[in-house]
């Protein structure tokens, strides 16, 4: 309950963010119909693939802990793909941040 409750606030405060962002950024994306949904649209996809991500990490990590605890020998054997699929993981989270900044009007990346 307590992880559901701390998702619903930071994606309210996200969406809250995004929005107040997208509000002022409008009157710079002149002709740019719509530019309060994609920030909305770019708050929930960044919410959701932490939610995602930490998902994938704890379940990662929790199954390479159990490993361990199981075979103690096997703890040098696992440590490493343990480390590698919690930065792939991690770096998929990123991609969506960064996707979703680059979809926000009024952002300018050179793109």
């Amino acid at each position: 309950m307590k992880k559901a409750i701390l998702f619903a606030v930071t994606t309210l405060a996200s969406l809250s963010v995004f929005a107040q962002e997208a509000a002022a950024t409008t009157a710079h994306a002149a002709g740019h119909p719509g530019a309060g949904l994609v920030a909305i649209g770019a708050a929930i996809a960044i919410g959701l693939a932490v939610l995602g991500g930490t998902l994938g990490q704890g379940k990662a990590a929790s199954s390479a802990l159990e490993g361990i605890a199981r075979n103690p020998a096997a703890a040098d054997k696992l440590f490493t793909p343990l480390i590698l699929s919690l930065a792939l993981i991690e770096s998929l989270v990123i991609l969506a941040f960064l996707v979703a900044f680059i979809k926000i009007p009024g952002a300018s990346f050179g793109f």
